[in-house]
């Protein structure tokens, strides 16, 4: 898979093409290597002038590698796993190899050329081959509305045979004005939507990597909606999320509404040692990281893949080694005890237990508060009556596949109160996220504090 970035300055400017290195935070000099969890990814500059300076990604992947690994979640066949255009066409996989080459970039960060980073540029993106499924104008209605003029040419099922017709391939050329950071972040966002696949199983942190790639750009799209499906691959709970679901616009979403809950429950009680239980991808750690009152940090998650990818999101392996003492992630489960978690001021189980099968509720129960108890405990969840505010959920349906159960708001509360009764602590209950007259907010929040004995 190859995409290359162009930069021409225009006649006059005074600026020397070779700065698109320092903004790309690559050596135009310098062909280097990378590993990418979908494969080697080759990054150099096959022009570079002070014209004009062109950098190029090539991504070379291992079909046969792809297909054994468990990662890999493909639709069709499973003889179509090995004979597929994945090693050769701009896909999820381009846009996982962009992120992770051209991270910084991204952000719009350069220590430099802060000016240029932030200013509209004039660009070329060539992607010589790109998987359109859908309209044949998708690539235009995707790109136009950021800035781009698109040019694109259709690639013949065989040339030998012209009678036969195109294919469902695309070379496409974008022009235009546009800020790199943007450039790149509508590339990681966009190829997967032109192909409508992913390579990988799509989670709760699709949601949020979506946000920050569509910053500044997706909000006034207008095919966002489809953009998000298609980006989310079609989960509905997910694309609920992305959404607005309902006219008033919140200004924050769910899930960030959802971590400040969190973050001042533990403030309330003075929490500096905490345990976020069935920490998943990190979205919490992070969160927890920034805060530099807190001195001690575990994840634990029943998932290694989960943990690797907190791990990734923590930058662990850029971590000084004071931080990777006061961060660690475990291999653990809610419903089992575990001496190691004992001795903290807060455990978090943050949208966990609806995860749970009934059944194993007072598992979790003993686990946290027997076993564990620590000082406080914050457990949030869905609230089922908000559900109906929804439009994208179907009567009687959960917000996510993987949900077990979802509670009203007086089952959460009679089986806290009950919790607490049995095990010492004492219950409070707050709303998280706008909160509807008659239906509550949509998700509860409920923070239990051992209660001290003479």
């Amino acid at each position: 898979m190859l995409v290359t970035v162009t930069f021409e300055p225009e006649s006059g400017s005074g600026i020397d093409a070779t700065v698109l290195g320092y903004l790309l935070h690559k050596h135009p000099a310098r062909a280097q290597t990378f590993t990418a969890p979908v494969g080697d990814v080759h990054v150099f500059a096959p022009e570079a002038t002070a014209d004009r300076c062109t950098f190029a990604l090539v991504l070379e992947v291992d079909p046969i590698g792809l297909a054994r690994n468990k990662r890999f979640r493909g639709d069709a066949g499973a003889l179509d796993h090995y004979l597929n255009d994945r090693p050769y066409v701009a896909s999820s996989m381009l846009a996982v190899a962009i992120g992770a080459v051209f991270r910084t970039a991204m952000t719009g960060r350069s220590d430099s050329y802060p000016d240029l980073a932030a200013a509209e540029l004039p660009l070329r993106i060539d992607i010589p081959v790109v998987s359109l499924r859908g309209e044949d104008d998708l690539v235009r209605t995707l790109f136009a509305p950021c800035g781009w003029e698109v040019v694109e040419t259709p690639i013949p099922l065989d040339p030998a045979f012209p009678e036969w017709g195109d294919s469902r391939f695309r070379s496409v050329t974008l022009t235009g004005r546009v800020r790199l950071a943007h450039a790149l972040r509508q590339l990681y966002v966009l190829l997967p939507v032109l192909d409508d696949a992913k390579h990988y199983w799509v989670g709760d942190d699709e949601v949020a990597k979506l946000e920050r790639a569509g910053e500044g750009w997706l909000a006034a799209h207008p095919e966002r909606d489809l953009i998000t499906r298609r980006y989310l691959r079609h989960n509905r709970s997910l694309v609920s999320q992305a959404l607005e679901p309902t006219p008033e616009v919140r200004a924050t979403p769910l899930r960030e509404s959802r971590a400040d809950a969190v973050l001042a429950a533990l403030a309330d009680v003075g929490a500096r040692s905490v345990v976020d239980m069935g920490c998943g991808p990190g979205a919490l750690l992070v969160r927890l990281a920034e805060d530099r009152s807190i001195s001690r940090i575990v994840g634990v998650d029943v998932s290694g893949r989960s943990l690797e990818q907190a791990a990734r999101a923590l930058r662990l392996d850029q971590a000084s080694d004071a931080e990777r003492q006061r961060i660690e992630l475990l291999h653990g489960s809610v419903v089992y005890r575990d001496d190691r978690l004992r001795e903290f001021d807060a455990m978090v189980l943050m949208e966990v237990i609806e995860h749970v099968d009934p059944s194993r509720l007072p598992a979790v129960e003993d686990a946290v508060f027997a076993g564990a108890r620590p000082r406080a405990v914050v457990v949030t969840t869905p609230n089922a009556e908000y559900n109906a505010l929804f439009p994208a959920l179907a009567p009687g349906a959960f917000r996510h596949d993987d949900h077990r159960f979802e509670w009203t708001r007086a089952q959460f509360r009679a089986w806290a109160e009950a919790v607490a009764a049995r095990t010492g602590y004492a219950v409070e209950f707050r709303p998280v996220g706008p909160e509807d007259a008659d239906r509550g907010a949509p998700t509860q929040l409920a923070l239990f504090r051992r209660e001290v004995t003479a």
